[in-house]
């Protein structure tokens, strides 16, 4: 008999005949705590080899590939939902393994540290604490740039995920998101803490060295350029690397971050005029106006780690 799945981020829920709920309330089969969810948001309905997704008259709606919806929908293998700001993509798949699969999930988010986490867990495995976001903070005033930050926490986690696993599909598909909304972010002025900003642009070093393809390596200096903001050492060795993989991609957006920061950017600590030498290095050694010289030559500085 054909199976149906749910796929969201890296988690899978199976749906079973009959009706399954997708909403913000604990009521629902598959819940979401993101305040632009509806506490009933849609419902998804298995009938013999039909499957179709219904919109519970929720407040932000829901799309079945980018289209909204207005009357209940069929789905095929691989039509992705749009619930609130969250995608889930709907699977046809075989039996085997189905046993293994969630029937129901919940992620939670840490009040603490800020990284998600399911919620059948008691404690955060990152910090401990026990304590998560409450609703009302997520969806005050400024609860929609709050919402985009934490969804994309929850994308470079996956993506990070996705990495260590070696599924480059699932890689390639959530870093486009997750780049697309640093870069809205950063048009619209969000305050962006550095962890989040390393975090992704980590990330998408390991994509570009994994994929050996230089789209992200391209993206990381632009992202500091457009932040007006000297990276700390460990990206500086990490932007190094990517230059060392990708010589001649890499050379003007190197260039182009060097002269920005030189003209824009006050070195406020020996770390960030540091930073700056470096990057001018590295940016005459990619034109070919000096030869490599290593860093342990100029000074201490840690060894780039992209895993």
């Amino acid at each position: 008999m054909t199976r149906y799945r749910l796929r969201f981020l890296l988690q899978e829920f199976d749906l079973p005949r009959g009706i399954t709920l997708i909403g913000r309330s604990l009521d629902c089969h598959v819940t979401i705590e993101d305040p632009l969810v509806s506490r009933q948001h849609a419902r998804v309905v298995i009938e013999d080899d039909r499957a179709r997704v219904e919109d519970l008259e929720s407040r932000n709606g829901v799309k079945v590939n980018g289209v909204p919806i207005k009357e209940p929908t069929s789905l095929k293998d691989g039509d992705r939902l749009r619930i609130g700001t969250q995608d889930l993509v709907f699977c046809r798949v075989d039996p085997v393994g189905a046993a293994h699969a969630k029937t129901t999930g919940v992620l939670r988010l840490c009040a603490n540290c800020r990284l998600p986490y399911p919620r059948e867990m008691l404690q955060c495995p990152n910090c401990a604490a026990t304590e998560q976001t409450d609703e009302e903070t997520l969806s005050g005033a400024h609860g929609g740039e709050k919402q985009t930050a934490w969804s994309l926490q929850l994308l470079t986690e996956a993506l990070e995920k996705a990495l260590t696993l070696g599924r480059d599909q699932d890689a390639e598909r959530i870093i486009r998101r997750a780049t697309a909304q640093m870069d809205e972010l950063i048009a619209a002025g969000a305050l962006l803490a550095n962890e989040q900003i390393e975090g992704l642009t980590r990330a998408a070093a390991r994509a570009s060295i994994a994929s050996r393809e230089a789209t992200w390596a391209v993206w990381v200096p632009n992202v500091y350029r457009r932040l007006d903001r000297v990276p700390s050492p460990a990206m500086i060795d990490t932007i190094v690397a990517l230059a060392d993989a990708f010589a001649s991609e890499m050379s003007e957006p190197v260039a182009l971050l060097g002269e920005f920061l030189r003209a824009n950017v006050r070195a406020a600590t020996p770390a960030d005029a540091d930073g700056l030498a470096r990057i001018e290095r590295l940016s005459r050694r990619l034109s070919g106006s000096i030869t490599p010289i290593p860093d342990s030559a100029q000074g201490p500085a840690s060894n780039p780690t992209l895993s």
